[in-house]
């Protein structure tokens, strides 16, 4: 009974042994083959690596078309703030009385008064 009883712990033991002994050949198989040919169960592609190429142009110095493009923009942008300023003098930007509106708005009597849908208020 005894001896029996040893016998099956034995097999138990061997057994387990193998099925662990199994698993780790069929990972160490897997990562030799990797590195070799490729086969149909773990076929094997190139890895590309990317790295970012360092191409630097070495500038001589400023080009002078880029800079009549650039005197030209600040002109450009001078006559604009002239023009935006001369529109701001108009009592439809300066007078409080407009209230946004390009004439300004009737004077109603308080039963007559209507509601403005451009600037909110009533009048």
């Amino acid at each position: 009974m005894y001896l029996r009883l040893l016998l099956v712990a034995f097999l138990a033991f061997v057994s387990a042994e193998t099925h662990g002994q199994f698993w780790k050949n069929k990972k160490k198989s897997q990562t030799e083959t990797e590195g070799g040919q490729p086969t149909s169960l773990s076929p094997s592609y190139a890895k590309k690596e990317y790295v970012p190429k360092a191409s630097r142009k070495e500038t001589k110095g400023p080009t002078y078309g880029l800079e009549q493009e650039y005197y030209e923009r600040m002109e450009d942008l001078e006559k604009t703030r002239r023009k935006s300023e001369k529109m701001m003098e108009k009592p439809q930007y300066s007078d409080p009385l407009y209230f946004g509106h390009k004439r300004p708005p009737k004077k109603r009597k308080p039963s007559k008064m209507k509601f403005c849908k451009q600037c909110g208020i009533r009048h």
